[in-house]
């Protein structure tokens, strides 16, 4: 299958073609129904007798391309209008009938907000000409009312409201909000590429609009012969929260709060987006560390239901630990040197009446295991290594609390405990 992409540097268009390519190249496994011999594609700077001779061969045709923010209106016309014209008009002329499929607007309605949209008129026009084209020919067209973008590599201060704000906060910079509850419908670009790959095997969803006057009732009615398509994953999200959650993201190399991103969710897309946003001098951050003559502890991330993950660091000869908890429990794991783990239940064995045995764990870096350090068992780590330091990375179920540490110094070897060890 050969497939061109016209708008084949655009934030779509850049995001589809990587995609394409990766399963050219049999790096998506995902895809396995595809076959993608080659793919073609144009832009603005690309010659027209480059268009013919990518029309005269491809089997499928994504039109990316179009103008959103012109210098002068009438090029809406031209650069929307005007191009899918030409396109299909060379796809007739070449003789191809191969599927198209269009990225057209929701101001294609001119609904609500979107009444008087000069761009939506635009869109609305190129849908038409795309619903004739199929009449007279039989192609199969895919025209897709796609709603705010968003996702890396968009273009700030340009066509999206979330990379804006994204970029703006990931590099401090100033922006303004004009009315913090003005409602965005937004899909996320990894979504649309999916649905654009979907339609690629056939398996696009379709649907009518239900249109009631008001833009924020035009929404996708899934059917099966559908009109147009739609990608099914979308959210509806203000101004405000978009912003409000940005501002929780910066504050991570300070605070190490892990956002909360469920599988799925607005906020794993937007973190993810706000990444490729980062400046070369935030993508680095440094640890306060505490840091003795036994060595050094870091807490490196903090979770709001997760507990913590921390890093110890214990010079050679040094025992860290020596204490227990009441309800914490946590996992080490020892990812350099060589240790043993030692713990002893609290409290007098009834049946022995002797303190409880110890139980041992020799760890290694080499070799790496999970320890887990069980509630009511005083508990330590010793460097067994004369010149190299013992490095674990500890996760604990809570964070730390000054007031509430749940933490009691207890040496885990007394004279009269009996050992039992376990590898």
């Amino acid at each position: 299958m050969k497939i061109l992409v016209t708008g084949s540097n655009g934030f779509v268009g850049r995001n589809l073609v990587c995609n394409l390519k990766n399963i050219v190249d049999g790096k998506d496994r995902t895809r396995n129904n595809l076959s993608i011999s080659e793919i073609y594609c144009y832009d603005i700077k690309s010659k027209t007798e480059d268009l013919e001779k990518f029309c005269q061969c491809c089997d499928f045709v994504f039109n990316l391309a179009g103008v959103n923010r012109p210098k002068d209106i009438s090029e809406f016309q031209k650069g929307n209008l005007g191009f899918s014209y030409k396109l299909l008009n060379t796809l007739k002329k070449c003789n191809n009938k191969c599927p198209v499929m269009l990225a057209s607007s929701i101001q294609a309605s001119l609904m609500g907000r979107f009444a008087n949209s000069l761009y939506g008129k635009s869109k609305l026009a190129t849908e038409e000409l795309f619903f004739d084209y199929a009449k007279e020919t039989g192609a199969k067209v895919f025209v897709y009312r796609l709603p705010n973008l968003f996702g890396k590599w968009s273009r700030p201060n340009y066509n999206s409201a979330v990379a804006t704000f994204c970029n703006a906060v990931a590099n401090d910079l100033e922006y303004t909000i004009n009315d913090r509850s003005t409602e965005l419908d937004l899909v996320y670009i990894d979504d649309l590429v999916s649905e654009l790959l979907d339609a690629l095997e056939g398996n696009e969803h379709r649907c009518n609009y239900v249109e009631d006057g008001d833009s924020s009732s035009i929404i996708p009615k899934e059917e099966k012969k559908g009109k147009y398509c739609f990608v099914p994953i979308s959210y509806h999200k203000t101004l405000g929260e978009i912003v409000d959650v940005l501002e929780k993201f910066k504050t991570m190399p300070d605070s190490l709060f892990i956002p909360e991103i469920p599988s799925g969710s607005f906020d794993k897309k937007l973190y993810s987006t706000y990444l490729s946003y980062l400046p070369p001098k935030k993508i680095i951050y440094s640890f306060n560390s505490n840091v003795d003559n036994r060595g050094s502890f870091t807490e490196l991330f903090h979770t709001l239901n997760c507990g913590q993950i921390s890093v110890n660091v214990a010079r050679p000869g040094v025992t860290r630990g020596e204490h227990w908890h009441n309800s914490k429990w946590e996992i080490f794991i020892v990812v350099s040197g060589h240790g043993l783990i030692q713990e002893r239940k609290i409290g007098i064995d009834p049946d022995t009446n002797k303190p409880y045995p110890i139980i041992e764990f020799e760890v290694t870096g080499e070799r790496l295991n999970a320890i887990r350090m069980l509630p009511g068992y005083t508990h330590n780590i010793i460097n067994l290594s004369k010149t190299d330091d013992l490095v674990t990375v500890m996760w604990a179920n809570e964070l730390f609390e000054v007031d509430r540490p749940d933490t009691f110094y207890e040496q885990v070897v007394l004279d009269n405990t009996a050992k039992l060890t376990s590898v």
